[in-house]
């Protein structure tokens, strides 16, 4: 019999851990340590057990080797050792790294011995993550830490006790404003790993972004703003559909553990490799667009030692789980480009990929975990809608996007944000000023396409009974809000209109759509109506 204890390491409270501060250089710092922990001080720690790094993924049962790396990537972690012994050693060494540079990450860690001609890994990893990590994140204690004794000073992000200034760990470019304040042990942390994440990501996206000519955003108030215009960003939180039973498909799918392993680690990194790409692309479009002129003057410029901001910084990347920021107006734009590569590229199982987004727009100060906090339950709102048009017809995933667009604040949940603003009561029924979550791509059946809404905002913007005429269009929202097939209907006798703009053909339903203004008391152009000041497209 041949044993090995096979380990599971994940982490908890990773969006409050990176979102909880509305200072972009701690949410970067966060995100950077966050990954740290689950994979480069992983594939370090086994360094220090005696497997180099590139011998960490030599098959164990026929080497000499202490341990072997299945993946790491996207916040945990999948490892075999040679006995239990060495892997609680190994998680002693992880787990005070991560307490002493990444105070705030909650590691948690489970192991399991198993035989490895007996017993079946997929099984033995599959009842790990069910029963034992999910019993961690259920059974864990929140940790309550002494806020300080006698006169003590807070730290502005975390209110524990202040130990430093923030200005000792900040490098700041020249011209940039220092912005001095006292942080806690945590924030510092957060801070000090802010240099090495950013060269990692230049490093990442060096294909496609110049550092000699552009720089990614430390702050928001780089990410473009017009003075007197807008100052807004988006928040994108995306996520892939399925991704989960995928994963335990495939590997079920193995005849024996080291098929198993082989496919864990080829899919982990196949999905990993699509959001990156699909990330490079967004980058990459901006700068064709700064390029061509396209964006230069409407969103702002920061010249910085010759170098200028891009209006776009990932925070969140490693899989399919992948969260940016970027200037409010390129938002949508960015989340729809995101989606449709991320739907190209190839992965390990074959089948197609499709994930659904969730667009946040708050002005550039707002508090970050809370906008987070809506793009994640609009991604959320997006994956439902996904869900029950597979359920009522039988389709396979597709992507679709959801936002809000908050030019003032934000009070309640977004499904009551929905139901007080975008509902309007009328012959006892209800009607919906919203259509959105829709569709990324375009079918027969389904009129809320990301074509069709982004079809009518430049048909508003640009169209010949629409350009430059903001009172018609104004005065056209005021009569959706009526929530009256009849109301529209006068609205376009009044101003001597013969339809409202058409949106792409499906099934006969956009000439009822230019009609009525309204679809299964769903309205068709209120959306684009309010999006108009909110929405820059890029181009082709």
């Amino acid at each position: 019999m041949t044993q090995f204890t096979v380990t599971v390491v994940d982490t908890t409270g990773k969006q409050n851990y990176i979102f909880s501060s509305n200072r972009l250089r701690e949410n970067i710092g966060a995100s950077s340590l966050l990954s740290q922990s689950t994979q480069e001080w992983v594939e370090e720690t086994l360094g220090k057990l005696d497997v180099p790094k590139k011998y960490q993924e030599e098959a164990i049962e026929i080497s000499e080797l202490n341990a072997e790396l299945i993946y790491a990537v996207g916040g945990n972690a999948l490892l075999l050792f040679k006995s239990r012994e060495i892997a609680l050693r190994f998680t002693h060494i992880l787990s005070k790294r991560v307490v002493e540079k990444a105070p705030g990450v909650n590691l948690l860690v489970a192991h399991k011995d198993f035989d490895w001609e007996l017993n079946n890994l997929y099984s033995e990893v599959e009842n790990l993550k069910k029963y034992e990590i999910e019993r961690q994140k259920s059974e864990r204690i929140p940790s309550v830490p002494l806020l300080g004794l006698g006169v003590t000073a807070s730290c502005n992000s975390t209110q524990l006790p202040a130990v430093d200034s923030s200005d000792k760990y900040i490098q700041y470019s020249e011209g940039e404003e220092a912005d001095s304040y006292l942080i806690s042990t945590e924030t510092k942390q957060k801070l000090k790993a802010v240099a090495k994440a950013n060269q990692k990501l230049q490093n990442i996206f060096a294909e496609v972004v110049d550092g000699n000519l552009y720089q990614f955003p430390y702050r928001t108030d780089h990410l473009g703003r017009s003075e007197g215009e807008s100052s807004y960003a988006a928040i994108v939180h995306a996520d892939g559909n399925g991704m989960g039973k995928r994963f335990q498909k495939y590997g079920k799918e193995a005849k024996n553990n080291r098929e198993y392993i082989q496919r864990m680690r080829d899919f982990s990194k196949s999905v990993e490799q699509a959001g990156l790409t699909a990330l490079k692309a967004v980058a990459q479009a901006i700068i064709k667009s700064i390029q061509l002129g396209k964006v230069v003057g409407k969103l702002g410029e920061f010249n910085l030692n010759a170098k200028y901001y891009l209006p776009f910084r990932p925070l969140v990347y490693g899989g399919d789980d992948i969260t940016f920021i970027c200037e409010g107006r390129i938002g949508l734009e960015l989340a729809a480009l995101f989606l449709k590569v991320f739907e190209k590229q190839p992965v390990a199982d074959g089948q197609p990929l499709t994930a659904c987004a969730g667009v946040c727009v708050v002005k550039t100060h707002y508090p970050f975990v809370r906008a987070y906090e809506i793009s994640e339950n609009l991604c959320k709102k997006a994956k439902t809608f996904v869900k029950d048009e597979r359920k009522e017809y039988g389709v396979d995933y597709f992507s679709a996007i959801d936002w809000h667009l908050a030019a003032s604040g934000l009070i309640g949940s977004i499904s009551e944000i929905r139901q007080r603003e975008y509902q309007v009561n009328n012959s006892d029924k209800v009607w919906t000023l919203a259509m959105r979550p829709i569709r990324l791509q375009n079918n027969n059946r389904e009129w809320r396409t990301w074509e069709g809404f982004t079809q009518v905002v430049e048909e508003f913007k640009e169209g010949k009974d629409w350009k430059e005429r903001h009172n018609k269009v104004m005065a056209l929202r005021e009569v959706l809000r009526k929530g009256s097939i009849n109301a529209t209907q006068e609205f376009l006798r009044a101003y001597k209109l013969p339809q409202l703009p058409l949106f792409p053909e499906s099934s006969g339903q956009s000439e009822q759509l230019a009609r009525d203004g309204w679809k299964d008391r769903i309205c068709g152009y209120f959306d684009a109506i309010e999006a108009m000041e909110f929405y820059i497209g890029l181009g082709d």
